[in-house]
């Protein structure tokens, strides 16, 4: 029976491409905030776009097609005068939610350490400088 061999850096990348480009998504601010804002249920193009400050219709609309895309929302269009159009986060979109939650709590709790350790950092930066 043959030994595996270890992974090289090459094998590293390659392997890490696909996660990269899957967290390179569902980490982009836009998502984010689009994604808890529908976490309360089904919401509309427009209640999104008031919700979400600084998002264009454009960005909106096109994080959106990228979310549906990737099987985070679900895209459900009413026949009526005028269209309805509503997006609600899949199973695998509300696990994410849980996990956001989760970070941020976790920063949360640490915001105050992660303060002062960059008030350290920059303090001895600013010696050694000297």
């Amino acid at each position: 029976m043959a030994q595996a061999q270890p992974a090289t850096e090459q094998d590293i990348v390659v392997e890490a491409c696909p996660v990269r480009e899957v967290l390179d998504r569902v980490a982009g601010k836009w998502s984010i905030l689009i994604i808890v804002a529908a976490a309360r249920g089904p919401v509309r193009f427009t209640e999104l776009e008031r919700s979400i400050d600084g998002i264009s219709r454009r960005m909106l609309t096109l994080t959106l097609r990228n979310l549906e895309r990737d099987g985070l929302l679900t895209r459900t269009v009413y026949a009526m005068v005028p269209p309805k159009v509503e997006y609600e986060l899949t199973d695998i979109a509300r696990e994410l939610h849980r996990s956001l939650l989760l970070l941020t709590d976790w920063a949360e709790r640490n915001r105050a350490a992660i303060s002062a350790a960059r008030h350290a950092y920059d303090t001895d930066r600013a010696a050694e400088a000297r």
